[in-house]
């Protein structure tokens, strides 16, 4: 069996290339891995030093919107997993051209070359901002895509041209939409580890708006075998909702970090919100608890403080990356 993982080298993606090669997935054991990114600036190589010698694992240095590329990179994979996206909605808000050309045309240049190379299945990786906001209740994947944000947008995009490859070519794809992620290795850029390092460093904090806009969290490996159970057993032509079932506003988020750092209330610097900031994203994942046997398995509590200590030991690894 041989993967080609695309955005491969970033914070989720380089987390399922390290469990898949662990063998933590039993149905992929003994898989072979290609690892497919671009390299920009949330990619980064450091996150996979730790397999880089496995015999089983292999990188190039490749763009999804690059045809020609992906051509000689496909030929021989049976499946493909792609996590490559262009992700931070700020940055989205500024500038939306590279979230469209990689979120959307990425996407489907990918699903282009899976059908020329023959590969037996695609996951797409999606967002649940793809649904917008919700006041109460959950989002099944019945529900219509309200995206918000040129980032959201984008990936429904790139989630409905992986539909429509479905339908109109008979293409194996599934696509999986999760809930806000944390652990190790996210780039210093998202809430979680902006202000966990900013707080080791004496730094501010910002709060958008009152706070209250809520979000639901996840941990990565959860989310990764969650990634592995949609792989191994997920409907063709299918959509599956991961949640992680904690709800908490911003300032919640804040006050839990603020307090496992050691800092007060002072660190926190309230700021002018978000333009078309979504107050709250919530998921019904019932269809992958039923279908595939899946719930999250890490306690959110005990998965924050680790998370922060992580970054505490792991200076070496984020330092460079906030200069």
């Amino acid at each position: 069996m041989r993967l080609l993982v695309t955005g491969g080298a970033g914070f989720i993606g380089s987390h399922f290339v390290r469990s898949l090669l662990a063998d933590e997935y039993v149905e992929y054991a003994g898989a072979e891995v290609t690892v497919y990114d671009k390299l920009t600036y949330a990619g980064n190589l450091a996150n996979l030093a730790t397999i880089a010698a496995d015999p089983r694992y292999r990188f190039v240095h490749g763009d999804i919107c690059d045809a020609t590329a992906l051509d000689e990179a496909l030929p021989g994979h049976d499946i493909v997993v792609n996590f490559a996206a262009e992700s931070h909605v700020d940055r989205s808000i500024a500038g939306a051209a590279d979230f469209v050309m990689t979120n959307a045309v990425g996407v489907q240049t990918l699903l282009d070359a899976c059908l020329r190379a023959g590969v037996r299945r695609v996951l797409q990786v999606s967002t649940d901002e793809v649904y917008g906001s919700i006041q109460e209740g959950s989002f099944t994947e019945a529900d219509r895509l309200e995206p918000n944000s040129p980032y959201s947008a984008a990936k429904a995009g790139g989630d409905l041209i992986a539909r429509s490859y479905a339908v109109t070519h008979g293409l194996d794809v599934v696509t999986t939409r999760c809930t806000n992620n944390y652990g190790p290795y996210q780039f210093p850029e998202k809430v979680i580890p902006l202000f966990v390092t900013n707080l080791f460093d004496g730094l501010t904090v910002p709060l958008y708006g009152d706070g209250l806009n809520v979000r639901d969290w996840l941990h990565v490996a959860d989310h990764c075998r969650a990634i592995a159970l949609v792989l191994a057993g997920g409907r063709s032509g299918e959509i599956y909702n991961i949640g992680g079932g904690v709800e908490l506003t911003n300032r919640e988020l804040t006050e839990r970090l603020v307090e496992i750092c050691g800092r007060d209330w002072s660190s926190v610097e309230p700021v002018e919100d978000r333009k078309g900031h979504d107050r709250r994203y919530s998921l019904d994942d019932t269809k992958l608890r039923t279908e595939l046997g899946y719930a999250p398995s890490i306690d959110f509590e005990a998965g924050l403080a680790a998370t922060v200590n992580w970054y505490r030991e792991h200076e070496d690894w984020w330092r460079p990356l906030k200069k």
